[in-house]
Protein backbone atom coordinates (compact mmCIF):
# COMPACT_ATOMS: atom_id res chain seq x y z
CA UNK A 1 0.00 0.00 0.00
CA UNK A 2 2.96 2.66 1.24
CA UNK A 3 4.75 1.42 -2.22
CA UNK A 4 1.25 2.44 -4.32
CA UNK A 5 0.89 5.37 -2.85
CA UNK A 6 4.30 6.95 -3.23
CA UNK A 7 4.17 5.73 -7.08
CA UNK A 8 0.98 7.61 -7.42
CA UNK A 9 2.53 10.36 -6.03
CA UNK A 10 5.50 10.46 -7.89
CA UNK A 11 4.94 8.81 -11.47
CA UNK A 12 7.74 7.25 -13.01
CA UNK A 13 9.69 6.90 -9.87
CA UNK A 14 9.71 3.59 -7.66
CA UNK A 15 9.94 3.58 -4.11
CA UNK A 16 13.01 1.56 -4.12
CA UNK A 17 14.40 4.10 -6.32
CA UNK A 18 13.48 6.95 -4.47
CA UNK A 19 15.29 5.45 -0.87
CA UNK A 20 18.35 4.95 -3.01
CA UNK A 21 18.26 8.43 -3.75
CA UNK A 22 17.47 9.34 -0.06
CA UNK A 23 20.47 7.18 1.23
CA UNK A 24 22.70 8.61 -1.31
CA UNK A 25 22.04 11.80 0.32
CA UNK A 26 22.34 10.64 3.59
CA UNK A 27 25.94 9.34 3.02
CA UNK A 28 26.90 12.85 0.85
CA UNK A 29 25.93 14.78 3.75
CA UNK A 30 27.90 12.96 6.77
CA UNK A 31 31.44 14.63 4.71
CA UNK A 32 29.62 17.78 4.98
CA UNK A 33 27.77 17.94 7.66
CA UNK A 34 31.09 16.66 10.24
CA UNK A 35 32.99 19.09 8.37
CA UNK A 36 30.07 22.04 9.23
CA UNK A 37 30.06 21.08 12.83
CA UNK A 38 34.23 20.84 13.24
CA UNK A 39 35.29 23.63 11.32
CA UNK A 40 35.59 26.97 13.03
CA UNK A 41 33.45 28.91 10.42
CA UNK A 42 30.35 26.65 10.42
CA UNK A 43 30.83 25.18 13.71
CA UNK A 44 29.95 28.10 16.30
CA UNK A 45 27.49 27.13 19.35
CA UNK A 46 25.61 30.15 18.51
CA UNK A 47 24.32 28.56 15.30
CA UNK A 48 22.07 26.20 16.23
CA UNK A 49 22.63 22.26 15.77
CA UNK A 50 19.04 22.17 13.67
CA UNK A 51 20.18 25.32 10.65
CA UNK A 52 23.75 22.92 10.66
CA UNK A 53 22.17 20.09 9.88
CA UNK A 54 19.69 21.50 7.22
CA UNK A 55 22.38 23.36 5.59
CA UNK A 56 24.11 20.02 5.11
CA UNK A 57 21.79 18.46 3.73
CA UNK A 58 21.10 21.44 1.71
CA UNK A 59 24.31 21.32 0.67
CA UNK A 60 24.28 17.65 -0.17
CA UNK A 61 21.23 18.14 -2.53
CA UNK A 62 23.25 20.41 -4.00
CA UNK A 63 26.06 18.48 -4.95
CA UNK A 64 24.20 14.76 -5.08
CA UNK A 65 24.51 14.91 -9.29
CA UNK A 66 27.93 16.73 -9.22
CA UNK A 67 29.46 13.09 -7.12
CA UNK A 68 29.78 9.72 -7.22
CA UNK A 69 27.60 8.10 -5.35
CA UNK A 70 27.60 4.02 -4.93
CA UNK A 71 24.93 2.14 -4.85
CA UNK A 72 23.79 1.57 -1.52
CA UNK A 73 22.30 -2.33 -1.90
CA UNK A 74 26.29 -3.08 -2.49
CA UNK A 75 26.76 -1.08 0.58
CA UNK A 76 24.27 -3.22 2.82
CA UNK A 77 25.65 -4.56 5.79
CA UNK A 78 28.80 -4.18 8.23
CA UNK A 79 30.53 -2.44 5.29
CA UNK A 80 28.28 0.37 5.82
CA UNK A 81 29.69 1.14 9.57
CA UNK A 82 33.57 1.58 8.14
CA UNK A 83 31.80 3.75 5.11
CA UNK A 84 30.15 6.22 7.82
CA UNK A 85 33.21 6.28 9.67
CA UNK A 86 35.38 6.99 7.44
CA UNK A 87 33.02 9.87 5.72
CA UNK A 88 32.91 11.29 9.51
CA UNK A 89 36.96 11.10 9.76
CA UNK A 90 37.17 12.75 6.18
CA UNK A 91 35.01 15.48 7.54
CA UNK A 92 35.51 16.13 11.03
CA UNK A 93 40.03 16.37 10.00
CA UNK A 94 39.13 18.74 7.55
CA UNK A 95 37.24 21.18 9.98
CA UNK A 96 40.30 20.50 12.70
CA UNK A 97 42.50 21.30 10.71
CA UNK A 98 40.67 24.86 10.07
CA UNK A 99 40.04 25.46 13.53
CA UNK A 100 43.84 24.93 14.61
CA UNK A 101 44.96 27.45 12.18
CA UNK A 102 42.29 30.07 13.56
CA UNK A 103 43.32 28.69 17.06
CA UNK A 104 46.58 30.76 16.57
CA UNK A 105 44.96 33.86 16.72
CA UNK A 106 43.16 32.84 19.77
CA UNK A 107 46.29 31.97 21.38
CA UNK A 108 48.26 35.56 20.26
CA UNK A 109 45.21 37.00 22.02
CA UNK A 110 45.25 35.45 25.07
CA UNK A 111 48.97 36.04 25.32
CA UNK A 112 49.05 39.71 23.91
CA UNK A 113 46.14 40.04 27.34
CA UNK A 114 48.32 38.42 29.92
CA UNK A 115 51.37 40.90 29.00
CA UNK A 116 49.45 43.84 29.00
CA UNK A 117 46.79 43.34 32.00
CA UNK A 118 43.37 43.58 29.36
CA UNK A 119 43.23 39.28 30.61
CA UNK A 120 41.04 41.25 33.16
CA UNK A 121 38.62 42.24 30.58
CA UNK A 122 36.88 38.86 28.71
CA UNK A 123 33.68 37.47 27.10
CA UNK A 124 31.81 34.57 26.25
CA UNK A 125 33.18 32.90 22.99
CA UNK A 126 30.73 31.92 20.74
CA UNK A 127 32.41 28.89 20.00
CA UNK A 128 33.89 27.52 23.08
CA UNK A 129 31.65 28.68 25.06
CA UNK A 130 34.53 29.57 27.53
CA UNK A 131 35.26 32.63 29.06
CA UNK A 132 38.05 34.32 26.79
CA UNK A 133 40.29 37.70 26.82
CA UNK A 134 38.49 40.25 25.03
CA UNK A 135 41.43 40.74 22.53
CA UNK A 136 41.66 37.25 21.78
CA UNK A 137 37.73 37.57 20.73
CA UNK A 138 38.62 40.62 18.57
CA UNK A 139 41.67 38.48 17.05
CA UNK A 140 39.21 35.77 16.19
CA UNK A 141 36.56 37.54 14.52
CA UNK A 142 39.62 39.64 12.76
CA UNK A 143 40.98 36.56 11.44
CA UNK A 144 37.64 34.91 10.34
CA UNK A 145 37.05 38.69 8.12
CA UNK A 146 40.19 37.60 6.89
CA UNK A 147 39.48 34.16 5.66
CA UNK A 148 35.87 35.37 4.38
CA UNK A 149 37.86 38.19 2.17
CA UNK A 150 39.76 35.88 0.81
CA UNK A 151 36.83 33.95 -0.47
CA UNK A 152 38.41 30.92 2.14
CA UNK A 153 34.80 29.67 2.87
CA UNK A 154 34.74 28.62 -1.18
CA UNK A 155 37.74 27.47 -1.40
CA UNK A 156 37.63 25.12 1.02
CA UNK A 157 33.89 24.16 0.28
CA UNK A 158 35.45 23.76 -3.25
CA UNK A 159 37.82 21.23 -1.98
CA UNK A 160 35.61 19.25 -0.15
CA UNK A 161 33.82 19.04 -3.34
CA UNK A 162 36.19 17.68 -5.15
CA UNK A 163 37.16 14.87 -2.25
CA UNK A 164 34.22 12.88 -3.78
CA UNK A 165 36.05 12.57 -6.73
CA UNK A 166 39.44 11.71 -4.95
CA UNK A 167 38.17 9.22 -3.06
CA UNK A 168 34.41 8.13 -3.55
CA UNK A 169 31.46 7.17 -1.66
CA UNK A 170 32.37 3.33 -0.18
CA UNK A 171 36.03 3.54 -1.20
CA UNK A 172 38.18 1.73 1.24
CA UNK A 173 41.86 3.27 0.42
CA UNK A 174 41.64 5.43 2.79
CA UNK A 175 45.37 7.17 3.62
CA UNK A 176 46.16 7.27 6.99
CA UNK A 177 49.34 9.57 6.52
CA UNK A 178 46.94 12.60 6.49
CA UNK A 179 47.53 12.40 10.45
CA UNK A 180 50.83 13.77 9.90
CA UNK A 181 49.39 17.23 8.66
CA UNK A 182 47.70 17.64 11.66
CA UNK A 183 50.95 17.02 13.90
CA UNK A 184 52.21 20.04 11.11
CA UNK A 185 49.37 21.99 11.69
CA UNK A 186 49.93 22.39 15.47
CA UNK A 187 53.28 23.04 15.02
CA UNK A 188 52.53 26.21 12.91
CA UNK A 189 49.78 26.67 15.22
CA UNK A 190 52.25 28.00 17.49
CA UNK A 191 54.59 29.56 15.03
CA UNK A 192 51.58 31.86 13.77
CA UNK A 193 51.11 32.42 17.13
CA UNK A 194 54.21 33.42 18.04
CA UNK A 195 55.01 35.96 14.52
CA UNK A 196 51.32 37.60 15.45
CA UNK A 197 51.70 38.80 18.83
CA UNK A 198 56.03 39.16 18.80
CA UNK A 199 55.26 42.84 17.58
CA UNK A 200 53.29 43.44 20.45
CA UNK A 201 55.19 41.78 23.30
CA UNK A 202 58.37 42.69 22.06
CA UNK A 203 57.48 46.19 22.54
CA UNK A 204 55.49 45.58 25.96
CA UNK A 205 58.59 43.65 26.96
CA UNK A 206 61.33 46.90 26.38
CA UNK A 207 58.22 49.17 28.12
CA UNK A 208 58.28 46.77 31.23
CA UNK A 209 62.39 47.30 31.15
CA UNK A 210 62.08 50.87 31.36
CA UNK A 211 58.99 51.04 33.98
CA UNK A 212 60.95 48.42 36.13
CA UNK A 213 64.39 50.56 35.97
CA UNK A 214 62.22 53.78 36.67
CA UNK A 215 60.53 52.51 39.75
CA UNK A 216 64.41 51.45 40.68
CA UNK A 217 65.62 54.64 40.79
CA UNK A 218 62.59 56.49 42.39
CA UNK A 219 61.65 53.66 44.86
CA UNK A 220 58.79 55.98 46.20
CA UNK A 221 56.92 55.18 42.85
CA UNK A 222 54.07 52.94 42.87
CA UNK A 223 54.73 50.02 40.39
CA UNK A 224 51.07 49.35 39.91
CA UNK A 225 49.47 52.43 39.87
CA UNK A 226 52.52 53.90 37.48
CA UNK A 227 53.19 50.84 35.39
CA UNK A 228 49.47 49.55 34.82
CA UNK A 229 48.08 52.32 33.08
CA UNK A 230 50.95 53.31 31.18
CA UNK A 231 50.97 49.11 29.91
CA UNK A 232 47.73 49.24 28.69
CA UNK A 233 47.76 52.98 27.08
CA UNK A 234 51.00 51.03 25.56
CA UNK A 235 49.12 48.11 24.48
CA UNK A 236 46.45 50.06 22.48
CA UNK A 237 49.17 52.01 21.20
CA UNK A 238 51.22 49.39 19.94
CA UNK A 239 47.89 46.93 18.64
CA UNK A 240 46.85 50.11 16.70
CA UNK A 241 50.66 50.56 14.68
CA UNK A 242 50.72 46.76 13.93
CA UNK A 243 47.49 46.38 12.37
CA UNK A 244 48.90 46.13 9.37
CA UNK A 245 51.35 43.48 10.35
CA UNK A 246 49.01 41.19 12.17
CA UNK A 247 46.53 41.54 9.43
CA UNK A 248 49.22 40.04 7.14
CA UNK A 249 50.17 37.81 9.19
CA UNK A 250 45.99 36.44 9.35
CA UNK A 251 46.43 36.37 5.36
CA UNK A 252 49.13 33.72 5.67
CA UNK A 253 47.60 31.83 8.36
CA UNK A 254 44.13 31.67 5.61
CA UNK A 255 46.20 30.80 2.96
CA UNK A 256 48.49 27.92 4.75
CA UNK A 257 44.75 26.86 6.12
CA UNK A 258 43.25 26.30 2.47
CA UNK A 259 46.69 25.04 1.69
CA UNK A 260 46.36 22.32 3.64
CA UNK A 261 42.72 21.41 3.38
CA UNK A 262 43.86 20.81 -0.37
CA UNK A 263 47.12 18.82 0.90
CA UNK A 264 44.68 16.61 3.02
CA UNK A 265 42.55 15.90 -0.12
CA UNK A 266 45.31 15.09 -2.20
CA UNK A 267 46.28 13.18 0.53
CA UNK A 268 43.52 10.93 0.32
CA UNK A 269 44.77 9.30 -2.81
Amino acid sequence: MISEAFTEMLPGLELSALLNILAGVGLASLRIGSFFLASPLFGYKIIPLQVRIVVSFATSFLIFNSIPIPNILELAGPSIFLVIFQELVIGITSGLLLKIFFSSAELAGEKIAASTGLSFAGLVDPESGAQTPVVSQIFSFFMLLTFLSLNGHLLVLAILLESYKVLPIGTNDFNLQIIKLGIDAGGLMFKFGALIMLPVVVGITLLNVVIGVVTRSAPSLNLFSFGFPITMMAAFILLYLCTNTIGGNFNSVSEVAIDYVARLVEGLR
